[in-house]
């Protein structure tokens, strides 16, 4: 290399969690094929050591292992980093794979994967969530208020009008940014999929309509009759609210 070469680009760090050693082995060296480096772990614990003490890009986490609550540990996850997570889970675990949406894990693999379309899904996370970060990074704004609630864009958090932090999943989060963004507009489904950077063809039950029905949950006195994200027939959606942004 040349003094006037650009040093070697760092490899991902992915962390693998998952209680059966196969399964270990085979990430470990097909992911460190495709210029990834890789620690593997079989515990909730361990997980939580290695997180300590490494710098980690994205975790991968099986949501079965043996005496412990895989969906305990995402949260666990969620509140300490904003780190990107994606689970691995059996093809029969419907329920856990959308509560692990909704705690704000990234993309979801079923087992048995093809380690192909685990790679492809594991690349696609880390471009989107370094995407996200140059965007968060380049704007002067460092949060939005409105009707008492604040929403921290460094942070990524959410508290109501009593103090109370309210659980966002990272495509709520998204999407509550593109809506307070844009207050007062109509913004059709394909405006906020753009806005947002939610990729309702990529992931089960991501489509725009799922996300603003669970973000109604959160923040509407009434989903069933919403005051502040409004459906415009046929357009798409407004948000209703006096919007303030702080720099």
């Amino acid at each position: 290399m040349t003094d006037t070469d650009p040093p070697p680009a760092t490899p991902p760090h992915v962390l693998v969690v998952d209680d059966d050693p196969a399964v270990r082995d085979l990430l470990q060296d097909y992911l460190a094929g495709h210029e990834m480096r890789v620690t593997a772990v079989a515990s909730g614990r361990a997980m939580l050591e290695a997180f300590e003490r490494e710098a980690i890009d994205l975790v991968l986490l099986d949501l079965r292992l043996p005496g412990e609550d895989g969906l305990q540990l995402a949260r666990t996850l969620r509140e300490r980093a904003r780190v990107p997570i994606v689970l691995l889970t059996g093809r029969t675990e419907e329920a856990d794979r959308v509560m692990g949406l909704e705690l704000g894990a990234d993309d979801y693999v079923t087992k048995p994967f093809s380690p192909r379309e685990l790679l492809a899904r594991l690349r696609a996370v880390m471009r989107r969530y370094h995407v996200e970060q140059e965007a968060l990074a380049s704007t002067d704004k460092r949060a939005f208020r409105f009707e008492g609630y604040e929403l921290n864009l460094r942070s990524r958090r959410l508290t109501a009008p009593d103090g109370r932090r309210i659980e966002l999943g990272n495509h709520e989060f998204s999407l509550l940014a593109a809506f307070c963004t844009a207050p007062q507009r109509v913004l059709s489904r394909d405006q906020l999929l753009s806005m947002s950077r939610l990729h309702s063809a990529e992931v089960y039950d991501r489509t725009v309509d799922v996300q603003v029905l669970r973000l109604r949950r959160k923040i509407e006195a009434d989903p069933f009759h919403p005051r502040l994200i409004v459906t415009e027939r046929g357009a798409g959606y407004r948000f209703d609210a006096r919007v303030e942004a702080l720099v």
